[in-house]
């Protein structure tokens, strides 16, 4: 059981399609299928470094014709490992699976059954010397071998994953083998400083239980795992957090030989690389910058078909899909490039449920069903065993207005008709197209009273649902401020980036900030969501529909954080990633604005000091904070 623990909690079941049976599904193929219809192998490919990485092929029993290659590389676990021993689904998809490719799941290096040791965002190497070696030219190396050595296949290689596999279907991108013609990331990571663990600079404190497993060291091959996740002992993580303190009261769950830790030495002591590197690196520089793989997406030829996939409400990875193919649409003017997003939490397009909520959330039927049958199987048969060429029948972008609850076609992303337009952050929680005053509006933040990020009871391995999650609980604190237009006489689409332009002060030097764009629902709207909680209605439902937080220190800069100079009136611009979304009429736009959101982020102690993750308890200092009334928020509309 202990093996594939990680796969089971951190959803990567998702990646094969392995939902738990429900009434809801549509009917599938049987568990016998791959069985009966595919050969496994496993073989050790070797790279040019001389490391060999764990890989096993499901070919077609049915060897009357060729077939395309699908792989998707990952580090978590291409299981199951052994003759005989057999995955039951395949594929991106089972239509896939079903029609009949060459699937091929690799152990990246360092992970389970590949040699070799593992660097969480293996830096790319632009210019490789004789035999040196990082994730592109693994993809390379692995592509050839496959091309060359596996029977029956037609010479064309696609690449897909979600989340970190993801991640690799980027890398494969770039200085691509010739065999690749077409690539697929979904959910993909882009950069570990605004990526999952961290936002902005700010970290992910909802992600502590996942630090062990991208962090416990191992060189040698296993398939069983070789990490453990920290006992927590309770079902309350905020109230877990809280008691913990500073950041650096967490080192002890990342020394691995169990230590005593009685002796302040030993606390400071970490064994878990990645929670070193984060700890010893707090700000945006050449380390995390080295990992990144946005600012190589230059390099993707034109050869290369691609597909960016992501959900409008992924709480995990929203930056990087977007990003990925903003990069790719930038430098590859002749590329194949398309971007489809739905309204899916992380993964959820890969599961054959019909009903589609996120949380509480219900946003249609046969959603992610479509997706895998009308637009992924549609990708990857044209440019594997179709014509190829640019014709492929897909729109440049498919995607799902939340709002409306529908999709649309375009031309590009963001819609070329899209513009910009204001609204002003004013007295009497007023969200207005005018600036009306130049008041200062102030709340305390206190350090022992954080907002949280969900009203929810829970310890979560990775944050999901609170992205769509009611937001009335905070607009009714005092530490919320919260601005509203009047209700909706026509419907307003928002399609693209958001920017908050905020002037704040602070009587610390120090603040964490966090915008929220909401749309509160009419008091009479029709209450048809079975799926809601207990005690939710969706009267005057408070729907997150983006959100997102600045570590204030990093206003200026990522890489060179400075102070606040107390009670200075300062500038401050947040990034919202873009949305699809339509208020519609009867409806109003709300936006929240706080400085605490626990224990999504780690808590700011609101003084400075250097390094967060190394601050102590005298530190941390409840602060009153000042948002001006000449603040603005940035919308990309459509008219």
């Amino acid at each position: 059981m202990k093996k594939y623990f990680f796969l089971t909690i951190f959803s990567f079941l998702l990646i094969t399609n392995c939902d738990k049976k429900s009434s809801e599904e549509t009917a599938e193929a049987p568990d016998t299928f791959v069985a009966d219809n595919y050969t496994k192998q496993e073989v050790d490919i070797e790279m040019r470094d001389g490391i060999k990485l764990h890989t096993t092929i499901y070919s077609p029993k049915d060897t009357s014709k060729k077939y395309p290659i699908l792989m998707q590389r990952t580090p978590y676990s291409s299981a199951p490992y052994g003759e005989g021993k057999l995955k039951t689904k395949i594929g991106p998809n089972i239509h896939l699976m079903k029609e009949g490719n060459i699937i091929v799941y690799q152990d990246v290096r360092g992970r389970w059954m590949s040699e070799g040791v593992y660097d969480n965002m293996r830096a790319y190497i632009p210019n490789k010397k004789e035999n040196q070696s990082d994730e592109v030219s693994d993809t390379y190396d692995t592509i050839d071998w496959l091309v060359k050595n596996v029977e029956n296949n037609n010479g064309n290689v696609g690449t897909w994953g979600i989340s970190y596999p993801g991640h690799y279907a980027t890398v494969s991108t770039i200085d691509a083998h010739p065999a690749l013609k077409a690539a697929s990331p979904q959910a993909c990571i882009g950069d570990f400083f605004f990526d999952d663990f961290h936002h902005n600079g700010a970290f992910l404190l909802s992600y502590f239980r996942a630090i062990s497993l991208f962090g416990t060291y191992k060189d040698t091959p296993t398939d069983s795992a070789w990490y453990s996740f920290p006992k927590m002992n309770t079902q309350d993580q905020y109230q877990f957090f809280l008691d913990k303190g500073p950041l650096k009261n967490l080192n002890e769950y990342f020394q691995y030989d169990k230590l005593d830790v009685a002796g302040t030495e030993k606390k400071d002591r970490i064994d878990d690389f990645f929670w070193k590197e984060i700890v010893e690196h707090p700000n945006y520089d050449s380390v995390w910058k080295s990992k990144g793989i946005i600012q190589h997406l230059d390099k993707v030829p034109s050869s290369v078909a691609t597909m960016i996939v992501g959900g409008w409400f992924d709480a995990e990875d929203l930056y990087g899909p977007l990003e990925t193919y903003k990069a790719i649409e930038k430098h590859g003017k002749e590329n194949y490039n398309t971007l489809v997003f739905g309204p899916w939490d992380h993964g959820k397009w890969a599961r054959n449920t019909v009903k589609n909520t996120v949380g509480n959330y219900y946003f249609g039927d046969s959603i992610s069903l479509k997706f895998q049958s009308e637009i992924e199987t549609k990708f990857f048969n044209h440019f594997l065993k179709g014509e190829g060429d640019k014709n492929s029948g897909l729109p440049e972008a498919y995607v799902f207005d939340s709002g409306k609850l529908e999709w649309k076609s375009y031309d590009s992303w963001p819609p070329e008709n899209a513009t910009k337009e204001s609204w002003y952050l004013s007295d009497n929680q007023k969200l207005t197209t005018d600036k009306i005053s130049n008041s200062a509006i102030k709340f305390i933040s206190d350090v022992k009273r954080p907002v949280p990020y969900s009203e929810d009871i829970k310890t979560v391995f990775t944050p999901r649902k609170y992205m769509t999650d009611d937001q009335r609980f905070a607009a009714r604190r005092p530490d919320v401020l919260v601005f509203e237009t009047d209700v909706l006489t026509e419907d307003y689409t928002l399609a693209g980036d958001i920017l908050a332009k905020l002037k704040v002060a602070t009587t610390g030097t120090a603040a964490d900030w966090i915008v929220k764009v909401i749309d509160v629902h009419p008091a009479d709207v029709e209450e048809n969501n079975e799926g809601l909680q207990d005690h939710l209605k969706m009267s005057n439902y408070h729907l997150m529909v983006r959100s997102e937080v600045l570590r204030g220190r990093f206003r200026n800069s990522f890489e060179n954080p400075e102070p606040f100079v107390p009670n200075k009136k300062t500038d401050l611009n947040i990034k919202l990633q873009d949305v699809f979304h339509t208020f519609k009429k009867g409806h109003k736009l709300q936006i929240q604005v706080q400085s605490t959101w626990f224990p999504l982020i780690d808590l700011n102690p609101q003084t400075y000091v250097d390094n967060i993750y190394k601050a102590d308890e005298k530190d941390f200092k409840t602060q009153t904070h000042t948002v001006f009334t000449d603040s603005s928020i940035e919308f990309s509309i459509l008219k």
